[in-house]
């Protein structure tokens, strides 16, 4: 049983939080600080920290890990190993120097593709038929470190960043119960990344969200996804945000952003293909099929959305 230090944020993180107290003696959690969210900017507390609640084990969340208070802290948990699962900062040099057996940090892709703060969407976008988790040594740089281990799942057509964001979370939980102990003892070699196979992840933007019908059919029904549930893909009518909560790619023609009937289907026209729209958000609205919409707004067929 070794001395860990947990440092994570959101969800995702939640699973390997919990699978390591149970294996090892976690002697604190680090986890960013509570946030105001929704209309109401009520605080929202990191899903970690209510979790290191739950579990009895000391949580900090400092607004800055330069903050030097807060690596005293961390220094005084006494950590043989840190252990980051999306805590959303990089780690300081010092930091990572502290545990005599460095810092682990558990990916959600398969490095070296899809480096960065967003993988599981980039993954959707890129329309990769595969993904994964990665238990990587952590470096100075942005997910550069060796590779301990790896775990492949297949993207279904239908997976959302969401969905799959939570199937990958329990597989990073497990692979890294199983990989420690053999990190530890020295029994795993760490594999170095190829550099020159490198992808990056940026973090996604509220503008990112954006349906530009410049581009194909295929690659706004990947964006739906892999926006889907921040920031939300949306398209303009009439300088009105409406988010495009689901949607399928179909062979049909029309001009780049015409709003016309394919199949039964409301459909916007593409580059190549229509995208078909199964669920719409209208501003100030709920989630609704947009043949209902249509029916409340009769010019909608025919518009062009921007």
């Amino acid at each position: 049983m070794a001395r860990l230090v947990f440092m994570g944020t959101p969800e995702f993180a939640v699973p390997s939080l919990r699978t390591l107290a149970t294996e090892h003696h976690v002697t604190g959690v680090v986890s960013q600080p509570d946030r105001r969210v929704g209309r109401g900017l009520k605080f929202s507390t990191a899903p970690t920290k209510a979790t290191a609640q739950e579990l009895g084990i000391p949580v900090i969340t400092p607004t800055s890990l330069l903050d030097e208070n807060s690596l005293s802290q961390i220094a005084d948990w006494k950590p043989e190993l840190i252990v980051v699962v999306a805590y959303g900062h990089i780690l300081r040099h010092d930091l990572l120097a502290l545990p005599a057996s460095g810092c682990l940090n558990v990916h959600a892709s398969l490095l070296p593709r899809h480096r960065g703060a967003a993988p599981v969407a980039a993954a959707i976008l890129a329309g990769d038929i595969r993904t994964g988790v990665s238990i990587q040594q952590m470096e100075a740089g942005l997910d550069t470190g060796p590779v301990l281990a790896q775990r492949e799942i297949t993207i279904d057509a239908g997976h959302t960043t969401g969905a799959l964001t939570a199937n990958l979370a329990p597989l990073g939980a497990r692979l890294l119960r199983e990989t420690i102990p053999g990190f530890l003892d020295g029994e795993i070699i760490p594999k170095l990344q190829d550099n020159a196979l490198a992808t990056y992840a940026p973090k996604l933007r509220k503008d990112d969200g954006r349906l530009d019908f410049s581009h194909s059919a295929v690659e706004l029904e990947r964006q739906v996804r892999a926006m889907q549930p921040w920031p939300g893909a949306f398209a303009l009518r009439r300088m009105q945000p409406i988010r495009v909560l689901r949607a399928d790619a179909s062979s049909g023609k029309a001009p780049p952003g015409l709003v016309v009937r394919d199949s039964g289907n409301i459909a916007v026209g593409t580059r190549n293909g229509l995208l078909q729209l199964h669920s719409i958000q209208p501003p100030g609205k709920r989630a609704m099929d947009p043949d209902n919409y249509a029916r409340g707004a009769p010019n909608f067929v025919g518009d062009t959305l921007d």
